[in-house]
């Protein structure tokens, strides 16, 4: 049975002038959009309220429990021989419940034997929902990636090339290693992908039968791989060049297929990082670029705002006024260097207008970072900067500009594409996460997933402490002072600081040093140590400050006498702009049946506030301070805009990205 053919797609869902398969994409008319839709929408929010998608997966776990003695009797070699006994009837009859049963308590019984873990049945729950094809919710430490072993396994045995995607190179590395004695144990090779890794060791890693890569290597070895083959992107191209050194010519592809994807962090990769797509390019000489620049620096400066142009921060965009206009206009006729550094009076315009946001949008330690000498954007969703990405369209050169910077190379595009089109190429797709249900709508639309919940190992023992809301920021950082020094100094709880930016992170930090409080940072420009440092943040009075979700993935292990005295407590001090990043944090604490608590401490001049709802915000904050139902509100519909605006802009993105397809063409046709 062919791996089409395993997974239930039949031969015109494939794409067969594709260098390796993958599955075909089509636009889907407008009704079947209406229909998707509504399925995701309605029917199955409905069919998880009633828990209808819990009875088959549950019957399989009992099949599962009903099989572990017999394979408890078996020997490491016995063990072995039975897994292996099985693919023929995996790639004759598919993933059967019998079948897939009998991998799964191998695999239980094995990894208890290879690493010392065995899975829970709630994680045989999550592995059956992730091998049928479905983004599956589970509390953070409840055992992500130890449940993603068991698809893995059963799939490789079948025959198919699996990929798990992380959110970095970090992880990757570190899941490949620690899951591989259970691989190995069943004779399934292993591969981890890294940044820097030399073109012959990335495609040996993909030639193994499981690949850990993060989600932004593996999407440029696709955009690297259609890239250098071109015109030569198809089966046929490919055979006539394998006669000529096969995997060793040095255009063959890295990747071997998009055959069954494990996304780790779903909501991370499908909804945060989407609304940028990726984009494959090479530098272009800088030195014609710094003239122009630094004119059109000089003349935005000069510019008033609110006169000659509005600051439209919801947006992300800076508008110029008519007035704006002809001030810019008018430089035709002032000195020299102004009126020539430009070839016409568009380009002007356009690169005065991208100083205006360089200097008022973008700002130093929010979002972006200058390490070594370099501009490095900052990731809103994790608060981890990134090295590898610059700006489009000359925006990156601009802040380097506005720093005072060695200016990089313009990028030129080679290829693009983006998280929405490159996942929904793979034959079958699935996913975790800890938080995705405020998002499973979009999803179902936009990967066809199905959102489905995993309850929790064991009760949760979380307490919520509510919020508080200030007037200002400085009101809320004696506040959020007092409490760490209560907590951490007196009652000697490890405490957990969740801060929006790099900013803040810092400013909280010279005051707690003010209190004489020991503490650490871990935020964009301390993101080397980031697992050692998040997995510390458990012992006793210890504090950290953590921009947004720093250590994403790293469990924080409760240290000696930590449980007894409440167990981690977690401040929130921003809302942020989507709901699942302030659970995400709030997730931190109280993870597999440890206590923990979580307090909210914002202020109504937060960014939040003021930029989604800033005539509310003032309005409340005249009256001195916000209660328990104006915060519930102005958070409510802050974050409602804030969603809808990225919604919007993902789905601008993808509609962006089907035409610059067209007029790329990269890979023989319109992509």
């Amino acid at each position: 049975m062919s791996s089409a053919s395993l997974l239930g797609l039949r031969p015109r869902d494939l794409a067969t002038s594709r260098p390796y398969v993958e599955r075909v994409e089509r636009e889907s008319p407008w009704h079947d959009k209406l229909a998707i839709a509504l399925w995701h929408a309605a029917a199955l929010p409905l069919a998880r309220s009633v828990g209808l998608d819990r009875w088959r997966a549950r019957s399989l776990v009992s099949r599962v429990e009903t099989l572990a003695n017999e394979v408890a009797a078996l020997e490491d070699e016995q063990l072995r021989a039975a897994a292996l006994a099985l693919r023929p009837a995996l790639r004759r009859q598919g993933f059967t419940r019998e079948n897939v049963a009998r991998v799964f308590a191998l695999a239980r019984e094995a990894s208890g034997r290879a690493i010392g873990r065995r899975h829970y049945s709630t994680q045989l729950l999550a592995g059956w929902w992730l091998l049928e094809g479905s983004l599956v919710e589970m509390a953070t430490g409840e055992g992500k990636t130890i449940a993603a072993t068991l698809p893995a396994i059963c799939a490789s045995l079948a025959g198919l090339p699996v990929h798990v995607i992380t959110v970095n190179d970090y992880l990757a590395e570190r899941d490949a290693e620690a899951m591989a004695p259970l691989y190995r144990f069943f004779g399934l090779t292993v591969g981890a992908v890294a940044q820097g890794m030399p073109k012959g060791q990335r495609r040996a890693a993909y030639a193994c039968d499981i690949t850990y890569a993060s989600n932004k290597e593996l999407a440029f070895d696709y955009l690297r791989d259609r890239a250098a083959l071109g015109e030569r992107a198809s089966p046929h191209h490919l055979a006539i060049d394998s006669l000529r050194g096969g995997a060793c010519h040095p255009d063959a592809p890295v990747l071997r297929g998009l055959v069954f994807g494990i996304v780790d962090e779903a909501d991370s990769v499908f909804i945060d990082e989407a609304r940028t797509p990726l984009i494959l390019s090479r530098e272009t000489e800088a030195s014609a670029l710094e003239r122009p620049l630094r004119v059109a620096l000089r003349m935005a400066a000069e510019l008033v705002p609110g006169k000659h142009f509005a600051v439209e921060r919801d947006l992300r965009r800076v508008r110029l006024s008519d007035d704006g206009r002809g001030a810019i206009h008018g430089s035709d006729e002032g000195p020299g260097d102004e009126a020539a550094a430009f070839a016409s009076a568009r380009e002007r315009i356009e690169t005065v207008q991208q100083a205006l946001a360089a200097l008022h949008l973008f700002v130093r330690d929010e979002h972006y970072v200058v390490v070594d000498g370099k501009v490095q954007i900052v990731d809103e969703s994790t608060g981890r900067a990134m090295p590898d990405r610059a700006w489009e369209h000359g925006l990156h050169q601009m802040v380097e500009a506005k720093e005072g910077l060695p200016l990089s190379g313009r990028r030129e595009t080679l290829a693009r594409i983006t998280y929405q089109r490159l996942f929904r190429r793979y034959l079958r797709l699935a996913g975790m996460s800890g938080t995705v249900l405020e998002v499973a709508s979009e999803i179902g639309r936009t990967y066809g997933l199905r959102v489905v919940r995993v309850p929790l190992h064991r009760p949760s023992r979380r307490t919520e402490l509510g919020a508080r809301c200030t007037s200002d920021a400085p009101g809320k950082w004696t506040v959020v002072v007092d409490r760490v020094h209560q907590l951490a100094a007196t009652e000697r709880r490890p405490v957990l600081i969740g801060t929006r930016t790099v900013r803040a992170s810092e400013d909280l930090s010279a005051l707690l040093a003010a209190r004489g409080i020991e503490h650490v940072v871990l935020n964009a420009r301390q993101d080397q140590d980031e697992a050692v440092v998040v997995s510390r943040a458990g012992e006793p009075g210890r504090v950290t400050v953590a921009t947004n979700m720093a250590g994403r993935g790293t469990d924080i292990v409760l240290g000696g006498g930590a449980a007894e005295r409440g167990g981690l407590h977690v401040i929130l001090t921003e809302f942020h702009e989507s709901r699942r990043i302030d659970r995400q944090l709030f997730g931190r604490c109280a993870r597999q049946g440890d206590p923990g608590s979580t307090e909210v401490i914002v202020a109504l001049d937060d960014d939040l506030f003021v930029t989604n709802l800033p005539r509310l915000a003032r309005w409340a904050a005249r009256r001195g301070h916000a209660g328990p139902l104006v915060l519930w509100l102005l958070r409510r519909l802050a974050q409602a805009l804030a969603e809808r605006r990225h919604r919007d802009a993902r789905a601008i993105t993808l509609k962006q990205d089907w035409q610059f397809a067209r007029a790329l063409a990269f890979a023989g046709r319109g992509e």
